[in-house]
């Protein structure tokens, strides 16, 4: 399948991510990049990708993990880094030619159909296989992309209950604007592969054997000169709630500063540090 061919099923996800709140991410990349540091140095480590290997980087945002993917493969590696958002891309393939070695090729387009003549050893991804319409169809064709024996690699959030950098702003919104109108908890979004036993049963519908499931302990940290109250309140539940209820200003004023409250213990000297919880999975294709 050609690049640029989105699944009419993830149509609203590539204009969240090219456009309006995915800018968000464009604007703020140095800053996440440092926040989940820790969270892709565990997953690049569960992958390890090996020099000569051919691996796409699904959902690969601005590009971090598919850089380090590349230098990982090198000499005579492969690295394809896939995305929806454009916007992202743009900014992934700027980085990229601004470094010597060797180079990443970034795609547009969706890992739920896309197709490739050239199979991976490799799949994997930060945080960016949990927005898919239909995950049955999207791994069933992430199974295709990967040679026979090759390994699939991914990191997702647990549930937010256990997570602070959604559970603590996500509350200020709420106290301040009553909760959000009831959804479907496994829809796509961030915490929509918390559940071990739901993602083991995705991929074992679609072919996946020897899967593992871990969960595991990360640190967000922030950069100095930014701190998680002020990141908080440009991403994330909180911003998607004022934006759902249409807030005042006056109302999105009073749920910063009980953001600035809530995130105040995780402050230090050397910059903010929010604990995570995450489920690092791995399987293979047979």
């Amino acid at each position: 399948m050609a690049a640029d061919e989105i699944s009419p099923d993830n149509a609203a996800q590539q204009a969240f991510w090219t456009e309006g709140p995915g800018l968000n991410w464009v604007a703020l990349r140095e800053e996440l990049d440092t926040l989940h540091a820790d969270i892709s140095e565990q997953v690049l480590a569960a992958a390890a990708a090996q020099p000569g290997e051919t691996v796409f980087d699904i959902g690969c945002g601005a590009g971090a993990t598919t850089l380090a993917l590349a230098a990982a493969v090198a000499p005579g590696g492969r690295v394809v880094g896939l995305d929806v958002s454009s916007s992202l891309l743009e900014v992934a393939r700027a980085r990229a030619a601004a470094l010597p070695g060797p180079q990443p090729e970034f795609i547009h387009a969706d890992a739920q159909v896309w197709r490739s003549e050239r199979p991976a050893d490799l799949c994997m991804s930060r945080m960016g296989v949990m927005f898919f319409a239909d995950p049955g169809a999207a791994f069933a064709n992430i199974l295709q992309l990967l040679r026979p024996g090759g390994r699939l690699a991914f990191i997702c959030w647990r549930g937010i209950e256990e997570n602070p950098w959604f559970d603590l702003p996500l509350r200020a919104a709420v106290a301040q604007l009553g909760p959000p109108a009831p959804g479907d908890p496994d829809a796509p979004g961030p915490m929509a592969f918390r559940d071990p036993e739901r993602v083991r049963g995705i991929l074992a519908r679609a072919g996946f054997a020897e899967l593992a499931i871990e969960p595991v302990e990360a640190e967000l940290r922030l950069p100095q000169g930014i701190t998680a109250a002020d990141l908080a309140s440009r991403i994330g539940p909180a911003v998607r709630h004022i934006r759902d209820m249409g807030a005042t200003e006056a109302q999105a004023e009073a749920i910063r500063a009980d953001i600035r409250s809530a995130f105040a213990r995780f402050e230090t000297p050397q910059g903010a540090i929010v604990p995570a919880r995450m489920n690092l999975v791995t399987a293979r294709r047979p």
